[in-house]
């Protein structure tokens, strides 16, 4: 069955601040740990009032001190913000400092806007048109038989697992090329999931990497104790979403009774399609569904993003989530048992 990891955002609610957001973050990612799941990523956003992960090496590197086992890392970090060198150099250090538990994604877009693209010193035209390039260099900085110049000090010859992440086709066909695991984002871009994976799968190129395609999908998922209260937590996030289409970002409000009353017909139809793949429910409602799109997927891996205004609801959700988790492991352990003793019989 597919393993079951968490993306955050860190984001900053409202009446709070910054530093509160990145406790939350720590103490969220404390709990999935205990929860077993796999990885806890942080993703590089700019210039957003309710998003603290700017500095996302930095956030990592709270998350990972301030836990034990579970790995850690970028779900993305954005290359084209940055030098490949000073991502490696960042990463490397990462890696000298929690082992093996440090992985790398990378995504092409800006994470922001176009003042603060350039106010980051990058070339916008140029970034993501050369993000295949900059890719392979960041990878020649890990490894000492490519003869790199100059060398990362530390990093070269660690093991820092890339990652390439997309919400189109562009970042599948690379993965697939390079045989690099791929993760798609499916909790705000779902129309081309279900052909990214099909095309990651059918033009992947074994590599020292990988031996075989992994894909990961990231969703929307809260659950609660039960669904009206699950759909009531969830609209903290379909509020903070639309301010964001609006133009108009801020940071994560309190839940309300109805999403009706926050927005218009055709802004609530653009909210249903972009945020296809959430997952809003009761353990017995979520089950269902999850089951459902890890077969249709055969996803190796279901990352679940937990926008929730509420920390202790925030935490429930993952704990409830786990629960999941593990009765879907169950049922598969089950079935992969009965077949066996179909085969032998």
């Amino acid at each position: 069955m597919a393993a079951f990891s968490v993306l955050d955002l860190s984001p900053i609610v409202e009446g709070a601040t910054a530093a509160d957001a990145l406790r939350d973050s720590l103490q969220l990612a404390r709990a999935a740990e205990a929860l077993h799941y796999r990885r806890y990523w942080i993703a590089e956003h700019h210039n957003m009032p309710g998003i603290a992960s700017a500095a996302t090496a930095v956030v990592i590197a709270h998350i990972a001190a301030g836990t034990r086992t579970i790995r850690v890392g970028s779900g993305g970090v954005m290359l084209p913000n940055h030098a490949p060198l000073i991502i490696a150099e960042q990463f490397g250090t990462l890696a000298s400092l929690y082992g093996e538990r440090i992985d790398l994604g990378l995504g092409r877009a800006p994470g922001t806007d176009p003042i603060t693209t350039r106010a980051l010193r990058r070339d916008p035209a140029g970034g993501a048109e050369q993000f295949p390039q900059e890719v392979q260099e960041l990878q020649s900085y890990f490894d000492t038989s490519a003869g790199a110049a100059p060398a990362i000090i530390p990093g070269a010859g660690l093991h820092v697992p890339i990652w390439l992440l997309g919400s189109s086709l562009f970042s599948a066909q690379l993965a697939a090329l390079l045989g690099l695991p791929f993760a798609f984002a499916a909790h705000f871009a779902p129309e081309q999931l279900r052909s990214a994976l099909s095309i990651y799968r059918t033009r992947f190129r074994v590599s020292r990497d990988c031996a075989a395609p992994y894909a990961m999908v990231c969703v929307n998922v809260i659950v609660a104790d039960s669904d009206a209260a699950a759909r009531r937590l969830f609209t903290s996030h379909q509020q903070a979403f639309l301010q964001l289409r609006r133009g108009r970002p801020g940071k994560l409000p309190p839940p309300i009774d109805a999403i009706e009353d926050f927005c218009s017909g055709p802004e609530r139809l653009m909210l249903e399609q972009a945020m296809r793949y959430s997952f809003v429910g009761s353990i017995a409602t979520v089950e269902h569904a999850l089951q459902e799109f890890l077969r249709l997927t055969e996803a190796d891996e279901l990352m679940v993003h937990v926008m929730v205004h509420d920390q202790p609801a925030r935490r429930h959700s993952l704990a409830l989530t786990a629960q999941i988790r593990d009765r879907l492991d169950a049922v598969s352990a089950a079935a992969a048992s009965a077949a066996a003793d179909g085969g032998s019989g």
